[in-house]
């Protein structure tokens, strides 16, 4: 009990409001600063009842100043609808209750338009993973996410499944050799490889831009932490596709998943703490701040994502053609789709930004892919349009516990077992992207069958991921 983190509703019974002034309360109690749980308590109750008397304390003196201003504070503040406006939810029994908890929060906003919930969705920040938000003429830099542009890319080979088992050993050396893991890893400088993406004109007329072209360069072909992978596995197609020029059968396939590395999530921390300071939302809304497209600011942001999505695009766009020479195979098909980012799209009728958090892109005939675990089948799937959830569907199976939650409660001779129960190579990756962390993907996939037709299944084989585990810098 003694270490038992302070939150929130411990605020609220010492008399604190649901407002920034608990939001810096929180930060500074992450401190401690040698203080028992108790002793912070009665310090956080103390400052409450007399804010004038910690101006001078170097700790609290942050809080005392908002206490003290706080109904200024509160005047400048940009006033949420009193109730949510009504949103489709999918697969409602296997989601949290935060990341509803969340999805209800942007539905007050008084930008917004319409909004969905995915089956995987998640808490996160902001928006909720799995959060789908359409928005009049703004965009939300959290709604999009810090990795911007996140995707999946799938290339099918003209090479029959078995090649997997024949050739084992030289697929694994083929993805250590031509890939590259983790946050802040990159390729040295005569390593690196020149696509067009770097041309952008942002990275010559915008300093902010500038400054972060080097970087863009040296991780250009390389993937991040947490649960980005470069995956061998088989692609089974029930029946031919016309549309994709694919016959029936088993192929073997690359599966990439990562997004817009330091490059993205340097964009959207900048644009996040922007849009903070000019759209001042309640304690409770305040991450899902936004930027009117109409303002310099607003396009800004909005040609800083495009640039980050096509430098996403670009990071696949490598790898496949690296591992593509050096299996010396013809393509059949490609299909390439990104989540993490927001859309000018029709809705009703009405020009609307739509936000896909963690969410895929699935209006009619529109291809994705939607992934499942190391362990578990993902799949290729082809939009129905569904309009209730502005033609989106999930991004993956979605997380069932957090990372922190999974590596110390699930053991690694589990998962040893259940790779080799399914045959499965794995390089790298730590515990918190174990199978086990994520929901049932066939459940996922059940609850949004009005969303998506499925027109192939891939079982991962041989999956590579970042040997730390880490997460996206």
């Amino acid at each position: 009990m003694e270490n038992k983190r302070i939150n929130g509703n411990d605020l609220l019974d010492l008399g604190y409001k649901e407002n920034h002034a608990m939001g810096v309360a929180l930060k500074i109690n992450k401190k401690r600063l040698g203080f028992s749980r108790e002793q912070m308590l009665v310090k956080f109750k103390d400052v409450l009842d007399h804010p004038e008397s910690y101006l001078n304390d170097k700790t609290f003196k942050p809080l005392a100043e908002i206490l003290l201003n706080i109904d200024a504070i509160e005047k400048e503040t940009i006033s949420l609808n009193e109730t949510p406006n009504e949103y489709a939810v999918y697969g409602e029994d296997h989601i949290e209750e935060g990341a509803k908890k969340q999805m209800d929060v942007a539905m007050k906003l008084p930008v917004t338009v319409a909004g969905a919930l995915m089956p995987d969705a998640h808490q996160g920040y902001g928006l909720p993973i799995g959060g789908v938000l359409a928005t009049n003429n703004a965009v939300i830099p959290y709604g999009v996410g810090v990795d911007i542009g996140c995707r999946m890319a799938l290339s099918v080979f003209d090479l029959p499944a078995d090649y997997l088992d024949t050739n084992h050993d030289t697929l694994k050396a083929v993805l250590m050799g031509n890939t590259r893991f983790g946050a802040g890893h990159g390729y040295l400088k005569h390593e690196r490889v020149d696509h067009a993406v770097l041309d952008n004109d942002l990275f010559d007329t915008h300093d902010f831009i500038r400054s972060l072209k080097d970087k863009a360069w040296t991780q250009l072909g390389s993937s991040g932490g947490g649960n980005h992978f470069v995956e061998f596995g088989v692609i089974d197609f029930a029946e031919a596709d016309k549309a994709l020029g694919v016959a029936r059968g088993k192929y073997l396939a690359l599966l990439t998943h990562s997004g817009s590395r330091g490059l993205g999530a340097t964009i959207a921390g900048h644009y996040t703490k922007l849009a903070k300071d000019i759209c001042k939302l309640p304690y409770t809304a305040q991450n899902l701040a936004y930027l009117d497209l109409d303002t310099a600011e607003g396009q800004e942001y909005w040609l800083a994502m495009n640039l980050a999505g096509d430098y996403a695009s670009a990071c696949h766009e490598v790898i496949h053609d690296k591992i593509k020479t050096a299996l010396g195979a013809e393509l059949l098909a490609k299909v390439e789709n990104h989540h993490n980012f927001a859309w000018k799209e029709q809705f009703e009728g009405e020009e609307v930004i739509v936000h896909r958090k963690g969410a895929t892109p699935a209006s009619k005939d529109t291809m994705g892919i939607i992934p499942g675990s190391m362990a578990t089948p993902g799949f290729l799937v082809r939009g129905k349009g569904e309009e209730a959830a502005i033609n989106s569907a999930s991004h993956g199976a979605g997380r069932l516990m957090s990372r922190t939650q999974a590596i110390k409660t699930l053991a690694s001779a589990d998962l040893k077992t259940m790779l080799e129960q399914h045959g499965i190579t794995l390089l790298g990756a730590g515990m918190d992207e174990a199978p086990m962390a994520y929901k049932d993907i066939h459940t996922v996939m059940a609850a949004q069958s009005d969303l998506v037709d499925v027109v192939a299944t891939f079982s991962p084989k041989i999956v590579r991921m970042a040997d730390d585990g880490s997460r996206e810098d």
